[in-house]
């Protein structure tokens, strides 16, 4: 940034999926825009990295699958191709100290058990379908929904302590949260938006069905390339001042801010990070307070990188599903082409928290010899092993989601998309249909430009802004 203050129509906040998403559609539509961003990099909470070995890994989100339409039509745009995740061969499943195999979606070493965890994915999934998606505060039975947790619905509607435990695991991968941290509206809400349960855990149709040839981040550096020097890295916001129709945002260090001046400002965040920056005048009491009840989830990736996928001479195919230990799940990352094996890992609610305290170093050897019981004694010598350690990560703090907790929604979830005057809102936590995802982020920083433009009165790309005189 230059020595003097900036001066634009538009603020975004944040070079997530969300805010690049918004600010390419109101330059595209002719508005002045600036984005600020913190980190030295664009993408959020999608970043792809060269290890030093070469390879390259994400860090954060990178899977596509069926619906997610925005994500693909950008992918499409931009030229970026996708190919399958891996599932052929058997998964693996560690319970109670006893390896199995399985084939399909769900583990069957207790039938009865995978039966009545089927049925409860199931019912969970129509339940869903009657939580409205842009307001799940409004759904009919919203309070009583909102008053319980969804261990608590798990406890009065699963018996069998292996379809616990199997519905455990999936609700760690989704939300990087406990089922007694999460509020039963909203993971109905949550389950509407991504399809189902079904959907959200399963590969091949599912949300893991795909991924990026190169990396999911490139789709974030085509979008800010697009903005060029309207994308400002290495800039976070001090304190944000906001009137009617003006607000200025102060960015940088105390050594050396700036400040960027406009009639509107996106915050493209997860709402518990907000409300970190300081808010002149402070924020209506019911964003705040929504804030504090939509916590991170706690999840550490781990890429375990071999020289040659070898589960797969098992007839395996990369999956793991734990009732035990710091690896709940696991996935085959490896390339396209197969020139290198990876598996992906996740620690995530209880484990991740518990594991924080042991350091890089204890989770690797962790994590190294859950691998080696569940796909044998070459897991335990990787090439590399790249950690990321989303709670420590100072411009995220969790992941992949924020979650609401009981009383959330019900009680300050209007607040959640709400413009407050010149202050409107977009982050992937907004969206109403894959919400925690990529494609939610792109969808709602479409909906925060949508609602600018009109705020602003653009009447589209060449065709000015109207007056209340009608006047260009």
């Amino acid at each position: 940034m230059t020595a003097v203050d900036l001066e634009c129509e538009v603020v975004v906040v944040g070079a997530g999926f969300a805010g690049l998403s918004a600010a390419r559609q109101l330059a595209r539509d002719g508005v002045d825009v600036v984005v600020v961003e913190a980190r030295d990099r664009v993408g959020g909470r999608s970043w792809t990295v060269e290890t030093p070995g070469g390879f390259h890994v994400d860090r954060g989100g990178q899977w596509i699958g069926p619906t997610q339409d925005h994500l693909q039509a950008l992918a499409d745009e931009l030229g970026v191709s996708t190919f399958p995740t891996f599932t052929t061969g058997e998964a693996v499943e560690w319970r109670d100290g006893v390896r199995h195999t399985y084939s399909g979606l769900i583990p069957t070493s207790d039938h009865a058990a995978a039966a009545e965890g089927v049925e409860a994915i199931l019912d969970l999934d129509l339940a869903a379908l009657e939580v409205p998606l842009v307001a799940p505060w409004e759904a009919a039975d919203a309070a009583s929904l909102d008053g319980q947790t969804l261990g608590t619905w798990l406890g009065a509607h699963v018996e069998a302590p292996a379809a616990r435990d199997m519905l455990n695991v999936a609700v760690k991968a989704v939300f990087g949260a406990e089922p007694e941290e999460l509020s039963l509206l909203f993971t109905l809400f949550y389950l509407h938006g991504g399809g189902g349960l079904t959907n959200l855990v399963r590969t091949t149709g599912g949300a893991q069905e795909r991924r990026f040839v190169g990396g999911s981040q490139q789709l974030a550096l085509g979008m800010a390339a697009e903005l060029g020097d309207r994308v400002v890295l290495e800039a976070p916001v001090e304190s944000i001042e906001h009137g009617a129709d003006q607000v200025t945002v102060t960015v940088g260090r105390a050594d050396a801010q700036r400040r960027v001046r406009g009639r509107r400002v996106i915050v493209a965040m997860a709402p518990a990070m907000s409300v970190r920056m300081r808010w002149s005048p402070p924020l209506p009491g019911v964003r705040d307070q929504l804030a504090m009840r939509m916590p991170m989830g706690s999840v550490t990736k781990i890429h375990a990188l071999y020289e040659h996928p070898f589960w797969r001479d098992q007839g395996l195919n990369g999956q793991l599903v734990s009732n035990q230990g710091a690896l709940r799940s696991t996935f085959d990352d490896s390339p396209v082409d197969g020139s290198h094996g990876a598996l992906v890992g996740f620690i995530a609610g209880n484990e991740c928290r518990q594991l924080e305290r042991a350091g890089p170093d204890a989770r690797q050897r962790t994590v190294l010899a859950e691998l080696q019981r569940a796909f044998g004694p070459r897991a335990a010598e990787p090439l590399e092993v790249i950690e990321q350690h989303w709670p420590s990560e100072p411009f995220t703090r969790g992941g992949p989601v924020a979650y609401a907790v009981p009383g959330a929604l019900s009680g300050f979830g209007p607040a959640l998309r709400e413009p407050i005057g010149s202050v409107h809102w977009a982050g992937t936590e907004t969206a109403t249909e894959w919400c925690g995802y990529l494609d939610g982020a792109l969808s709602s920083g479409v909906r925060a430009a949508a609602e600018v433009l009109m705020a602003l009165g653009y009447r589209g790309p060449g065709r000015g802004r109207g007056g209340s005189d009608g006047d260009t």
